[in-house]
């Protein structure tokens, strides 16, 4: 029995058996967190009491994320599987901080600092088996994509920030259609002039991003809702 005990092969495996098993359950904690974004509530919309139904922070990942896919997938210069990946976890630092936004009294620096450490502290949790604690695999691929987004000087930084908010756009018109909402909506057509301008019909596919720029072909089909929502 002491020889099967004292087997480097055997000490070796059940090192790895429990390296995997430790790896295995930091990924269930990793994805327990994340469903935050499936339970936190858009700030905006609770603000101005949109309805029927306010939707998460995960609804509105889901959907930009689909946007990237569908703009992205005829470009040569942006990568379609790097932003639909960047689009998925550009908000996942929400899933413990919250839906922060302007009207919350938090400055820009110390809100990219409460969400730098969160998506620290959870991409922590995709540990390989090389070591607890340490990212590494998946987890340094998420917080790297996560600081590309944040940066935005990338094509694909650029394409999911167009995203973001032409999703947000797409959204109010969507609730002003369903009509009952608690407050007026007029606020999220309005895009911050640095941002590309005061409305989204003044945008044409050049104030977000250069002509050409895969944003030009969903900018041409909100266009026209946004016309529609102004008559």
């Amino acid at each position: 029995m002491s020889a099967i005990h004292n087997n480097p092969n055997t000490a070796t495996a059940s090192t790895e058996d429990a390296a995997t098993a430790l790896a295995a359950k930091n990924a269930i904690d990793f994805m327990t967190v994340a469903r935050g974004l499936k339970t936190t509530p858009r700030t905006g919309w609770v603000r101005q009491e949109a309805g029927p139904r306010i939707e998460s922070v995960a609804d509105h990942s889901w959907r930009i994320t689909l946007m990237a896919m569908v703009a992205s997938s005829s470009s040569v210069s942006c990568d379609t599987n790097k932003a639909i990946k960047m689009a998925l976890v550009h908000d996942l630092a929400e899933a413990t901080v919250g839906d922060i936004t302007p009207h919350c009294g938090v400055t820009d620096q110390d809100k990219h600092a409460q969400e730098l450490k969160a998506m620290m502290d959870l991409t922590k949790k995709l540990t390989g088996i090389g070591g607890e604690g340490e990212i590494s695999g998946s987890g340094q691929e998420i917080l790297d994509l996560w600081k590309e987004y944040e940066e935005g000087t990338s094509e694909e930084a650029k394409l999911v920030k167009d995203m973001d908010k032409l999703e947000m756009i797409l959204q109010a018109l969507e609730y002003e259609e369903d009509g009952k909402n608690g407050k007026s909506l007029d606020g999220f057509f309005n895009v911050p002039e640095e941002n590309g301008g005061q409305r989204l019909e003044r945008l044409g596919g050049k104030k977000l991003n250069p002509e050409g720029h895969p944003s030009k072909k969903l900018l041409v089909m909100f266009e026209q809702s946004v016309e529609e929502h102004d008559n």
